[in-house]
């Protein structure tokens, strides 16, 4: 009966959100976030970057973009095993989805896991992505293909992973880190 409570809470706070991305501006930024992060695409393409213009901590970037990936990969994992449906019956979503599965958000998950890792391996990295994550995470709502909660379990998720691989990332950092 509580989880009831909750699943309306869920619904209700997506169809408000939602309602934002009748906002031209809004809709236009969400749609571009959302391809953009598209398997992890945004944030394995900034580490690489990274690796490929910061010499010295190269293998400390590669990690870092791994743990990233780890980080969709795993998302995509649970996908599959909690099948919980896309929203439906609030608005037409503004993008179309690679999978039919919500639950937890991958664009969360690797945006979150980029944030973390990127601020543990430079401060502006942390500057420009953790904004950057924020506003992807909302904009799985906003186009209206994920629950409010899908985006949190996809942002704990892409945080608890990246703290786990912080250790192995800076270790590839060397005396630079």
């Amino acid at each position: 009966m509580r989880y009831a409570g909750h699943a309306g809470a869920d619904h209700r706070l997506l169809a408000a959100v939602r309602g934002y991305g009748r906002r031209r501006p809004v809709a236009l930024a969400a749609r571009a976030l959302s391809y953009g992060g598209e398997h992890g695409a945004l944030w394995l393409a900034a580490g690489c970057a990274a690796a490929a213009t910061d010499r010295p901590r190269r293998r400390a970037w590669l990690r870092g973009t791994a743990v990233i990936g780890a980080a969709h990969l795993t998302s995509m994992g649970l996908k599959r095993l909690v099948r919980r449906p896309r929203p439906g019956g609030v608005a037409r979503p503004l993008v179309r989805t690679a999978g039919r599965h919500s639950f937890p958000s991958s664009h969360a998950a690797s945006a979150v896991a980029a944030a973390v890792t990127f601020g543990a391996l430079h401060p502006a990295g942390g500057r420009v992505a953790g904004p950057l994550a924020a506003a992807m995470c909302l904009s799985r709502v906003v186009v209206g293909v994920h629950y409010p909660t899908d985006v949190a379990a996809g942002a704990l998720l892409g945080a608890v992973t990246a703290r786990l691989g912080l250790g192995w990332t800076r270790r590839g950092a060397g005396a630079h880190a």
